[in-house]
């Protein structure tokens, strides 16, 4: 194709620079230079540089044989890569990202910003207010480099710069893989492997246990792994810990705590359904749980209880979309994190177009605990006719938020008196989010329903990953649906319509001091209908739900 060339014969960033070239080699190495490690080696430059210049993309696209023009767009549809032109100054070497999502905004993160914004030189520190980073139980937080401040004030901010600590560290006191081992881990995976258990045995326990993916679908694990054990070879395995979804942070606690768990379970399932290769997918947030696992990883790795597959811990880059599916694995292949259309399904022709087992982390934490307990053991607990156990991560207007392991089917009441402590004193239970942003807003009134799948679809919410945001008469609704729906226009994909201008649209309308309620039912009658994925179909259950149960606040 000819090009226009400019006053020098030139396209100003097509020109190979020899120095960027050699900076990008330098970073890359030996590594591999497939199309799937293109998000791991923009991250190099990132970590490096701060930024991503149009000099290291052309670089970087030469060295993996790629064209400019899609290293370009997946650099740039992600949020933690700065991608910068030839005439725009490069951000500071420091960035300060304060989370606005729903427990910071009601814990006064947009307090925070406005004093972070008057007492930082913006020359060398650069402030950010972006969406949740999974602490919710510790509202607000602001991350200083990759450094989390939790509980964060103007003072602990700024002492955290003072002393250039911008860097997260591996989390304390943590089940190492020595430990583990002395508490008899991955004894189980070894009797799968030495013949003491049936892979259909294996799976029928879990289709008896009940367990359901806890990423917020639900689908029946065992039933899930039955259709992968029956599909042709080769056969892959992804592990989603993305957990970007407002008021989510059950996996991050998991992984701080007791991280070979579900790497036994995920190792088991690799067993049961003979696949190939295994990829953990860990949202670029969770910089000190990326240290845990690669440290943890290589442990593992140099001292195996068997033989093991190929372990590959993949780096997401800051798209809340990627928690869905087949989003994903997109981004796992170093592409764009856009939804695939179904049929096919992720079951059939997910990672590299090879069947894949797509679990989120805390599914597979409990298949340990379940197959040498038994499926009763899991199945036996819950309320009011429902089954098994939640962990719920519980965020807002309680004396102790944090994961709370209960059983499934507890109303709100419940878990907020049983296992919360009661509600901050002065604070009165107004409503809550049952399963984060996306799902939805209910009213105290309907706080003794069973928290569980398919129980709040009747009412227009669902548990979801269980993120539960707690409100008090101090707050309001229709101020949190308005926080949900920018958080839903900032990370939509932008792929199909209804979601991309439907969510623009339901902002702008929402930012009123009335609201168009007919025009905004419309609008989110076609979200719902039209969009491609769960952002766009689920991102107008809280203003639906607001508009619903809080009439008064539209009085």
């Amino acid at each position: 194709m000819k090009r226009t060339r400019g006053k020098k014969g030139r396209i100003l960033g097509r020109v190979m620079d020899q120095h960027a070239l050699l900076q990008v080699q330098e970073l890359i190495s030996d590594e591999a230079k497939t199309r799937d490690m293109l998000i791991e080696h923009l991250h190099k430059i990132q970590d490096k540089y701060h930024h991503i210049s149009n000099r290291h993309i052309l670089s970087l696209a030469k060295e993996m044989n790629l064209p400019m023009a899609e290293v370009y767009e997946t650099a740039t549809f992600y949020h933690h890569f700065d991608v910068t032109k030839e005439d725009e100054v490069p951000p500071p070497a420091i960035t300060v990202r304060v989370c606005e999502s729903l427990s910071c905004e009601m814990s006064g993160a947009k307090k925070l910003i406005e004093e972070l914004g008057s007492e930082i030189d913006k020359k060398h520190v650069r402030i950010q207010h972006v969406p949740c980073v999974g602490r919710c139980a510790s509202a607000p937080v602001a991350v200083v480099g990759t450094n989390p401040i939790e509980k964060a004030n103007k003072e602990t901010v700024l002492s955290a710069i003072e002393k250039n600590e911008t860097s997260d560290s591996l989390p304390p006191n943590y089940i190492d893989y020595v430990s583990y081992k002395d508490r008899g881990g991955y004894k189980t995976l070894i009797d799968c492997i030495d013949g003491k258990h049936q892979a259909e045995d294996i799976i029928k326990l879990l289709e008896d246990s009940n367990l359901r993916g806890l990423g917020g679908a639900g689908f029946p694990t065992g039933r899930k792994w039955r259709i992968l054990s029956e599909q042709a070879a080769p056969k892959m395995i992804a592990i989603n810990i993305d957990e970007g979804e407002p008021g989510t942070f059950k996996d991050r606690h998991y992984l701080e705590t007791d991280p070979h768990r579900f790497i036994e379970g995920t190792l088991i399932a690799h067993w049961a359904i003979q696949a190939e290769e295994i990829y953990i997918y860990l949202r670029d947030e969770y910089a000190g749980c990326r240290l845990l696992l690669e440290k943890e990883l290589a442990e593992l790795q140099s001292n195996p209880p068997c033989q093991l597959p190929k372990i590959h811990l993949r780096r997401g880059a800051g798209a809340y979309i990627c928690g869905e599916e087949s989003a994903m694995i997109e981004s796992i292949e170093g592409k764009r994190g856009m939804p695939r259309l179904r049929p096919p399904y992720v079951a059939q022709v997910g990672l590299f177009g090879h069947p894949t087992l797509e679990q989120n982390m805390e599914s597979m934490h409990w298949i340990r605990d379940i197959i040498e307990n038994g499926p009763d053991w899991f199945s036996s607990n819950g309320r009011r006719d429902r089954k098994g156990l939640r962990s719920f991560s519980v965020s807002g207007r309680v004396k102790k938020p944090g994961v709370h392991v209960a059983p499934a089917g507890i109303s709100m009441r419940e878990l907020i008196n049983e296992y919360c402590d009661g509600m901050l004193d002065g604070h009165e239970f107004y409503g809550y989010f049952p399963g984060g942003a996306s799902g939805g807003i209910l009213p105290a009134s309907l706080g003794d329903e069973p928290l569980d799948f398919d129980t709040l679809q009747k009412h227009g919410c669902f548990i979801g990953s269980a993120a539960i945001v707690v409100l008090s008469d101090k707050d309001s609704a229709k101020q949190m649906a308005l926080n949900s729906m920018r958080f839903f226009e900032d990370e939509s994909c932008g792929q199909c319509t209804p979601c991309r201008v439907g969510t623009s649209k339901a902002v702008k309308l929402m930012e009123k001091d009335e609201w168009d309620q007919a025009l905004l039912e419309e609008l989110s009658t076609a979200m719902i209908d039209a969009s491609i994925c769960g952002l766009g179909q689920a991102a107008p259950n809280p203003l639906l739900c607001a508009m619903k149960y809080f009439p008064k606040e539209f009085e």
